[in-house]
């Protein structure tokens, strides 16, 4: 196990109701004039809006509005959310959505105090100063409650970069596992594709001796796919909910998993392109990538895809032939990821070959690019070329 520093600043606010206490939540965060920043109108639409407002209100906090966050988030609207803030004295950024909102806020929280433009923060300038930023979480995927980073979306070049610090970790975050049950069934299966997918980029690690984490890991993976199941077929198993709810934070949230190990996200990286390119949800390019990086990442740690195969897939171990058993275990995966109506090429989502140069062009533009456990480089862009032509294949 590595050396590590571990530092968690999110209040969680978790149970049913709990966004009746979001206006306590942002005095006590230090607000006192939130830009409430969110989606469609799906949060207006359910009532959530109202109780929101409700609690600023009874807490004596004034407020100010900015709807309009798509899918991988645009720095148009970040843009737009900066000038906002800055005529209305706003002193917290208030997301009221899912990762999108929150990545989206994040950008905000640190553009209103810069002189520059905020997009020098994503891969080419630290932080310095940000608003503080609270979450009312609406969407159980992304972890975005509570971690330390933002990805946002160049709306011309459709560069996709990440901004990482310690000051855009939310000061609380507000999960009432109940606003779940009204999701589309879509949104359960990328939820559970995401969830997941922040797991393996941990789990697959060339760092020794970190069987806790290992353990805990593997527990996320199982609980994600056993609570995921109940609710395609049960959308309002409350106790389904909050496993799910909470397994997302717990996932990638406080990036508590990664402490003491090195981790990969080089299959993030590689999947980051098809978001952009062909305009799919965050779930769908890591379905259709990470199982084509196993079979490439194989090659690294056989004994640790096996291990992955036995404890989450339940495949019997071949000690004579461990190379099987992990074959085995990224076949189950991707059965998996088949049960429940994800793609696992990007042929299903209009993937061309001649694409692939664009595609890996605009993964080494990003910094830092990822690739730790399958080292993924411009001296190695053979394994993100072969990772994208593997993609393509039928299955």
């Amino acid at each position: 196990m590595n050396n590590f520093n571990f530092y968690s600043p999110t209040h969680y606010y978790f149970g049913k109701g709990k966004e009746e206490e979001t206006g306590a939540a942002v005095k006590l965060a230090g607000g006192s004039k939130v830009l409430i920043h969110y989606g469609g109108g799906s949060v207006i639409r359910s009532g959530l809006m109202d109780r929101v407002k409700k609690s600023l209100d009874a807490a004596g906090i004034s407020y100010c509005e900015l709807g309009g966050v798509e899918p991988n988030p645009k720095a148009s609207l970040v843009r737009k959310g900066i000038e906002l803030a800055r005529k209305e004295n706003v002193d917290l950024i208030l997301a009221v959505g899912g990762g999108s909102t929150i990545d989206s806020s994040k950008g905000i929280a640190m553009g209103v105090p810069y002189d520059g433009d905020f997009w020098d923060f994503y891969g080419m300038r630290d932080i310095e100063e940000a608003l503080p930023i609270g979450v009312v979480l609406t969407i159980a995927a992304a972890g975005t409650e509570a971690c330390d980073d933002s990805i946002i979306t160049d709306d011309v070049t459709l560069l996709k970069r990440c901004a990482t610090s310690d000051l855009i970790k939310p000061k609380f975050a507000i999960m009432n596992p109940e606003l779940l049950s009204t999701l589309p069934e879509a949104q359960i299966r990328y939820a559970m594709t995401d969830i997941v997918s922040h797991c393996m980029e941990r789990y697959f690690t060339r760092t020794p001796d970190v069987d806790l984490t290992d353990r805990i890991l593997e527990g996320i993976m199982l609980a994600t796919m056993k609570a995921g199941k109940k609710l395609l077929e049960d959308p309002n198993d409350y106790g389904a909910l909050c496993n799910f709810m909470w397994a997302s934070t717990a996932a990638h949230g406080n990036n508590f998993m990664a402490v003491g190990r090195e981790q990969d996200w080089g299959a993030h990286r590689v999947a980051d392109g098809v978001d952009s390119l062909y305009d799919v949800p965050h779930a769908v390019s890591l379905s259709v990538i990470i199982p084509h990086w196993m079979e490439r990442a194989l090659k690294v740690d056989v004994n640790r895809f096996a291990q992955f195969a036995v404890r989450i897939f339940g495949v019997p171990m071949d000690f004579h032939d461990p190379e099987l058993t992990a074959r085995e275990g990224i076949a189950a995966y991707k059965a998996w990821l088949k049960s429940i109506d994800m793609p696992t090429t990007m042929t299903a989502i209009g993937g061309k070959a001649e694409d692939i140069p664009k595609l890996a062009e605009m993964m080494f533009d990003r910094r830092p690019i990822g690739g730790k456990f399958l080292k993924l480089t411009e001296e190695t862009i053979d394994e993100v070329i072969a990772i994208y032509e593997l993609s393509l294949a039928s299955d």
